[in-house]
């Protein structure tokens, strides 16, 4: 019981911060339709810049975590007005083929600079251990929790209540509409690609202090994707709910099958039970269904 505990705890926390990180996939499918794969890129630079302002620079980590949110609002925009607004007009799949280069080059860019090694941050959260019910949960594991759900709550209220988020909201509900009524598109869209770029940067931190910083951390853009199409693509509590289903998973996966088997079965189980579900939900769990006229 005990390792079942301390396998659901681990998946809780891995689970809230694909949800963080999938929350910028959802945004940006909302506003232009069209998927991120260049997410996993903006999870580990801001990883990485985080890392090298406190070791190569001795700055204080939460000064460096600042710097690296400024940094990573400043990356989005600059994408969403590069690469995205060019292609504001064009076919869905030029969005798409366009994040995959994208995607190369950031990829090429962080190879270049950090190399290939995996580095660890330095010490952050207390390192005693603490034990519950003879659980053990790591102070990294517990701090992780709460500030990712913190943002979730942040971005819940900013979303529902402030008038750039009825704004984005009212974009994603119909661009038309939405421009009719005075609201500017494309500061939305550069608004967006900025809040994505963000909530990736800290997933990309927490997850460093978690397990190191490597380039392989851009995986997560492929394992966040079936936790954006379980809980819907275009739902943002979807992105939340599908992130613990996945992260649950996953560690049940590790802890249980992996050893019977040999390994292996944690990185596709995701994508395993996304397809029964979606044979039930096509849409996903909290997805909108619609029809199309051509």
């Amino acid at each position: 019981m005990t390792f079942f505990i301390q396998m659901l705890i681990t998946g809780i926390v891995v689970g809230s911060i694909y949800g963080l990180v999938a929350l910028g996939f959802v945004l940006i499918y909302r506003a232009s339709d069209a998927l991120n794969l260049a997410n996993g890129e903006f999870v580990i630079i801001g990883a990485y810049i985080c890392l090298t302002l406190m070791t190569a620079y001795q700055v204080p980590f939460i000064i460096a975590l600042a710097i690296t949110l400024v940094f990573s609002m400043l990356l989005g925009l600059l994408v969403e007005r590069l690469v995205i607004r060019p292609l504001q007009n064009a076919p869905v799949i030029s969005v798409i083929m366009a994040t995959i280069g994208l995607s190369s080059l950031l990829a090429g860019l962080v190879h270049m600079i950090w190399g290939h090694q995996t580095k660890k941050f330095p010490l952050i959260f207390p390192a005693t251990p603490l034990e519950v019910g003879g659980v053990i949960i790591t102070p990294v594991y517990l701090w992780s929790f709460i500030i990712v759900i913190i943002l979730l709550i942040l971005f819940s209220v900013f979303f529902k209540f402030s008038k750039m988020g009825i704004a984005m909201r009212a974009v994603a509900d119909d661009k038309q509409a939405a421009s009719s009524m005075g609201i500017s598109v494309k500061k939305v869209y550069a608004i967006t690609w900025a809040i994505a770029a963000v909530v990736a940067a800290v997933g990309g931190v927490l997850l460093g202090n978690i397990n190191g910083v490597s380039p392989t951390m851009a995986t997560i853009g492929l394992t966040v994707l079936p936790v954006v199409i379980l809980g819907g693509l275009d739902s943002i509590l979807g992105a939340i709910v599908g992130g613990f289903i996945i992260g649950i998973l996953q560690s049940m996966a590790g802890g249980y099958l992996d050893p019977l088997i040999g390994g292996g079965l944690k990185e596709v189980a995701p994508f395993i039970v996304v397809l029964l579900i979606l044979m039930i939900k096509p849409y996903g769990l909290f997805g909108r269904g619609g029809t199309e006229r051509v």
